[in-house]
């Protein structure tokens, strides 16, 4: 058996892999692929739908926010988000904790001012910033929620009376979180809902049309809104996957339950990395993500052979990140607490044979 820690594309459910192999082969009896179906069908403009109201449904999502499927990425949001909310006079504020944070404010200053109201760059990312002011005159205040090469995660989403934005890209769905907070979520699919190559955005409706810039048509939500995410022809492969995912999750009982489990599977993790004498987390200790678990061994130069035993074992990609070195063990909504015990085991056996 293969335990997937990959941090991204990384492990689906199985019974969505069973599902969707066998789409792409016959898609309900009709003689055809999931592949060849028209989007402007009835077939996949009902699975379009599906999938949004999933999303409204798992979220919890007020009639004001609307849930839209898009091409391009999470890295694609960096410049629309800016593009839609910001004319170059105005400024918003972002926080700086990570990579992804900082390619976000690199791509916001070609649409406006942007105030960098706090960082951990000094730091490599270890840890998630608490003290600092956001202007009030900011049109918006951007976070990511979870920084996936570092293994921080805000535990408490800052309070702001601005509007707020937020990359979720690694830990969207994972952890009951007040949805209709949040003015805008962008969160690319490969890591809790599906495969690469979709993005879904959250965004309450409210916020749109209050610039003067004009907006390139793909690029204006409010065209995708009117549109029903239909605006040009979607990734439909990817958006079928989606739903599948969104039915599995809401048949574990929606995100309350697998925040539970996603706890438990984290608890275990860190418990053996601050027990076992071997390895030391790279975070600090109440920024923990529960989504990715950074770790380094004590003695870098048992790391390769700990890494080869880890594969003797099955346990695929947790290798870390070149930023931070060591180890990352991704946790995603679909990892088996059964891997976690295998990995957990690993290390225990290792430390005590070596």
């Amino acid at each position: 058996m293969v335990h997937n820690f990959n941090a991204g594309p990384s492990i689906l459910p199985k019974e969505v892999f069973e599902q969707a192999a066998a789409a792409v082969l016959n898609w309900n009896n009709s003689g055809l692929s999931i592949l060849e179906f028209g989007h402007r069908t009835a077939e996949f403009t009902s699975v379009m739908e599906e999938a949004r109201s999933l999303v409204k449904e798992l979220m919890h999502l007020d009639a004001n926010h609307e849930v839209l499927f898009l091409h391009g990425g999470a890295s694609t949001q960096f410049m629309q988000v800016p593009m839609n909310l910001l004319d170059p006079k105005d400024s918003a504020a972002y926080t700086d904790t990570g990579v992804w944070g900082s390619k976000a404010i690199k791509e916001a200053k070609f649409f406006g001012k942007v105030e960098v109201v706090c960082s951990s760059k000094e730091k490599n990312y270890n840890f998630i910033p608490k003290d600092f002011a956001v202007p009030n005159d900011s049109k918006y205040l951007h976070i990511t929620t979870n920084n996936t090469i570092y293994g921080t995660q805000w535990q408490r989403i800052p309070a702001t009376s601005n509007s707020l934005v937020a990359d979720m890209s690694s830990d969207i769905m994972s952890r009951v979180l007040d949805f209709n907070a949040f003015d805008l979520i962008y969160a690319g699919a490969q890591k809790n809902m599906g495969p690469s190559g979709v993005n879904l955005v959250v965004v309450n409706k409210n916020i749109l049309g209050k610039i003067k810039r004009a907006i390139p048509t793909i690029m204006d939500y409010r065209n995708h809104i009117n549109e029903g995410s239909m605006l040009n022809t979607p990734p439909v492969f990817s958006v079928f996957v989606c739903m599948l995912t969104l039915r599995w999750l809401k048949s574990q009982g929606g995100v309350a339950a697998i925040e539970k489990l996603n706890n438990e599977k984290a608890a275990l993790l860190y418990k053996e990395i601050d027990e076992n004498e071997m390895f030391t987390g790279t975070t600090v200790k109440e920024d923990r993500s529960k989504m990715n678990v950074c770790f380094v061994m004590n003695d870098p130069g048992k790391e390769a052979d700990f890494l080869k035993y880890t594969q003797s074992l099955g346990i695929v990609g947790i290798k870390g990140h070149r930023s931070v070195g060591g180890f990352r063990a991704s946790l995603y909504n679909a990892l088996p607490i059964s891997s976690v015990l295998v990995l957990v085991k690993a290390m225990k056996d290792f430390a005590e044979k070596r």
